[in-house]
């Protein structure tokens, strides 16, 4: 069984990427510096982020006091033999560990053409330690985010760029050690997102299945996918992204199939908000007290959890989807009603 304690004296430090330390209610606009392609900040001009103020919104920091402490039911996940997840993939029905998918993929869909040294299909796992990934650190000074909330819709737009994060170079290279096994033609382009979502989403009592394409946007203003690829394979294990844990597809949308190591390594503490699904229910990076994630037996069907959050400044108790690094990462399927 999952648990949870509260205890009121307890102080985690929350962080996410930046320096911002205001911890007022409302809305704000705050500059973030440009990446340069050796990973420093250049000057102090760069996208502006408008968000409404919490602990995890981009170039923020923000000190929790809430106590909330964690308590998972098992070891942590096994980073060199990570169950390969294309097998937990349904059309028909949501379990956990898996993933439900709306439609079976396209077994002459584009990806990855071959299985990477990292992947061992005899015994079913794969080595995210080994994996290889697209080099490059490309920065995106005209990337924008804005969040804001009139207390019943929170809405959320970006320009799909990453906002203070870096990318990979795309296409990728013919000299680039993942062309061995990927030859991703596709370039990053603008891609708008405009999501108006409940934030107190309705747990619903059948799960929705997830769609190819956008089912939610992080707080950098990317867009997230499903944990598959076109063929409807674990896309995580399969692909090759950038060291950012992304990619571009054919309509030149740059997107992430889990919640990305660059956001995901920069949170501390047991609660941090880093995103939000097309349902309205927070996507969320939860550590115990030794720092680790949850795993698939702390998790629903749908890879997520009632538990208390720190949302908005406030700490509540409400449904949330939770990283891992198991299959399916962050969803699994949709536990509210999605907006269009």
């Amino acid at each position: 069984m999952r648990s949870f304690v509260l205890v009121p004296c307890l102080a985690l430090a929350l962080v996410a990427c930046g320096s911002d330390t205001s911890t007022s209610v409302g809305t704000v606009a705050s500059t973030i510096a440009p990446v340069t392609t050796d990973g420093s900040t250049a000057g102090t001009t760069g996208a502006t982020d408008t968000t409404t103020v919490d602990s995890s919104a981009p170039g923020t920091t923000v000190a929790d006091t809430s106590g909330i402490v964690n308590t998972w039911v098992g070891p942590p996940a096994d980073l060199t033999k990570l169950p390969i997840g294309t097998s937990k993939v349904s059309t028909t029905q949501a379990v956990v560990g898996g993933l439900f998918s709306c439609d079976s993929g396209n077994p002459n869909g584009g990806g990855a053409f071959a299985v990477g040294p990292w992947i061992d299909e005899a015994a079913g796992t794969w080595d995210l330690t080994g994996k290889v990934y697209v080099e490059g650190r490309v920065s995106w000074p005209m990337a924008q985010y804005s969040e804001t909330s009139d207390g019943t819709t929170r809405t959320i737009s970006s320009n799909g760029y990453p906002v203070g994060t870096v990318t990979g170079t795309f296409p990728i290279a013919s000299d680039d050690p993942a062309f061995s096994y990927d030859r991703n033609p596709n370039r990053i382009g603008e891609s708008d997102i405009n999501l108006a979502v409940p934030t107190a989403p309705t747990v619903n009592t059948e799960p929705t299945c997830l769609p190819k394409g956008t089912i939610g946007v992080f707080k950098n203003g990317v867009a997230a996918f499903a944990s598959l690829d076109a063929m409807n394979r674990d896309a995580v294990a399969y692909e090759t992204q950038d060291a950012c844990d992304g990619h571009p597809e054919m309509s030149s949308t740059y997107h992430y199939h889990d919640v990305p190591a660059c956001l995901r390594d920069a949170t501390t503490g047991a609660s941090t908000v880093v995103g939000f699904a097309r349902d309205g229910f927070p996507i969320v990076v939860e550590r115990d007290a030794a720092g680790d994630l949850p795993t698939n037996a702390d998790l629903d069907e749908c890879h997520g959890r009632t538990s208390p959050i720190q949302l908005d400044g406030q700490v509540v108790t409400m449904y949330h989807y939770s990283a891992t690094y198991e299959f399916p990462y962050f969803v699994g399927c949709y536990r509210g009603t999605p907006v269009s």
